[in-house]
């Protein structure tokens, strides 16, 4: 795996593509995700949840949310950025979901949460970045509730392995300018969450032949 940004210069690029996120994103992805993003969501979440999207940038995963689990339901934005989630209370207004929304600023390696809090945690992509992707997952698994549900998306390898040459010579170049990269780097947390107990929902692989998405939902054991 390469090597993560360093916390500070990972929030401090995040802060600064945080305006043009939304844009950048789903240019270098050919919008595959948002596509990630829908498949968590409906195979994730439920009216009336209580939901936190961890990583959960300018929201676009948790105000898909926010609008399934509808009036009876909540939905917590975390992320290390507040300029990337103040990105995600403007887009909230506008939508007029801030009663289902709220946001707090902190880190998905130390989430500021009780044990077994949310009917499901969601990361869209925000696993990708951090310096310990298997830390991450056990904090999500922590403050998700006995028989709980937990959604990831994350970059993974092509399977070819011509193409995953290919990538890799690619990313050599880009991650030399991390306001393109955004630190992003393939991650393997499912073993993780096996070895928690964890029984898996549902899976799909998605996203242009060079940078694949794995998408998978795993239950929490209900004791």
């Amino acid at each position: 795996m390469r090597e993560a940004l360093a916390p500070t210069r990972l929030r401090a690029v995040y802060d600064h593509v945080a305006g043009r996120y939304d844009f950048l994103h789903g240019l270098l992805t050919a919008r595959s995700d948002q596509r990630g993003r829908r498949l968590l969501v409906e195979n994730a979440v439920s009216p009336g949840d209580r939901v936190l999207d961890c990583g959960a940038g300018t929201g676009s995963t948790g105000l898909l949310a926010a609008r399934k689990v509808g009036a009876g339901g909540k939905v917590m934005l975390l992320d290390m950025s507040n300029a990337m989630l103040g990105g995600a209370r403007h887009k909230a207004a506008q939508l007029g979901l801030q009663d289902r929304v709220a946001t707090k600023v902190g880190d998905l390696l130390e989430l500021p949460f009780a044990d077994d809090s949310f009917d499901v945690v969601l990361s869209t992509y925000s696993l990708c970045p951090v310096v310990d992707p298997a830390r991450g997952a056990r904090e999500m698994f922590r403050v998700t509730r006995p028989g709980g549900r937990i959604g990831i998306a994350h970059s993974t390898d092509p399977t070819n392995r011509l193409l995953r040459w290919m990538a890799e010579g690619v990313e050599n170049l880009v991650w030399h300018f991390p306001s393109i990269s955004l630190g992003c780097r393939s991650v393997w947390v499912r073993p993780t969450l096996l070895e928690l107990g964890c029984t898996q929902r549902y899976e799909r692989r998605i996203g242009v032949p060079l940078w694949p998405f794995l998408v998978f939902v795993m239950q929490k054991p209900a004791d």
